[in-house]
């Protein structure tokens, strides 16, 4: 299994491949960098024998932009942390950082100034969202569900698993990109649950056809198998381990059914176990045992 060490190798490795492409994300495990696979996935990379880029689909929370590391370090926004690079303030390991793309493992020493940054820990929050509010950091038709997080520096917080304006149940906030991105990934199998309320009673093959795969309209491959648990005649329990667009309310309308009430109750082992608007944090544990199912 091809690796490279951290430290200076590592840095300058990093913006090479920056070059190659912009969007680029690492497969970190203690100091090695570690080709785990080929799986394709988007803007994001590993790098395998003879330092030729290869496409991967996991990342860990190891590394961190520079420009968000700063952020992550200090009060700055992210335009003053670029100009702060910009303006030849920061080093890495001693060395003179000057693109704000530059990936920093957390063992690395980043200073500003002869300051030694420290990021802040990451934060991880489970909501249960009302109907009527959206994910999204802004307000727009309908207000923000981060209005109901009582906590600091909203504003770097995003949420991983978005639900529809008009579904409730678990949502899950973080600052920890590499976190979201991997529990959010429909290349992992991440399992969600949700209760699904119907227009009409279900018909009798159901479970099988979901089982099976269902072609929903405007798509050319079916979905994946999902378990359908019938709790009555209009009232279900769907797991799924994808994350198509609307696809719980297509994936009914498809078998002829239209989805009246959607509430979302676990991601993996999580279960909704707050309140309606509620929300608490996540221990360590939790936090790692969602990372471990994916």
């Amino acid at each position: 299994m091809p690796s490279i060490k951290t430290g200076a190798g590592y840095l300058s490795l990093v913006s090479s491949i920056n070059m190659f492409l912009d969007k680029a994300c690492f497969t970190i495990d203690s100091r090695k960098l570690i080709a785990t696979g080929v799986e394709q996935f988007a803007d994001v990379v590993i790098v395998g024998e003879n330092l030729r880029p290869q496409r991967c689909f996991l990342i860990t929370t190891d590394t961190m932009r520079l420009d968000k590391y700063i952020c992550k370090s200090s009060e700055y926004s992210l335009s003053q942390a670029c100009d702060l690079i910009e303006s030849q303030r920061v080093l890495v390991n001693g060395e003179l950082a000057t693109k704000a793309s530059l990936q920093v493992h957390k063992t690395n020493k980043v200073t500003l100034d002869d300051l030694v940054l420290q990021p802040r820990p990451f934060r991880y929050y489970l909501l249960n969202k009302p109907a009527g509010m959206i994910c999204s950091n802004v307000d727009e038709n309908y207000p923000s569900v981060l209005k109901l997080l009582d906590v600091e520096r909203v504003d770097e917080l995003h949420i991983a698993g978005r639900l529809d304006a008009d579904t409730t149940g678990l949502v899950l906030v973080t600052d920890d990109g590499h976190w979201s991105f991997n529990l959010t990934s429909p290349k992992n199998g991440c399992e969600k649950t949700y209760q699904v309320g119907l227009s009409r009673d279900l018909c009798e093959n159901a479970a099988k056809r979901f089982q099976e795969g269902l072609m929903l309209q405007g798509e050319t491959k079916l979905t994946l198998p999902a378990k359908l648990v019938v709790l009555g005649p209009r009232k279900v329990e769907l797991t799924l381990t994808e994350g198509r667009f609307h696809q719980v309310k297509r994936m009914f309308a498809a078998i002829g059914n239209r989805v009246q009430t959607l509430h979302r109750q676990q991601i993996g082992n999580l279960q909704c176990d707050v309140g309606e608007r509620a929300s608490r944090s996540l221990s360590s544990s939790e936090v790692r045992a969602l990372a471990n199912q994916i």
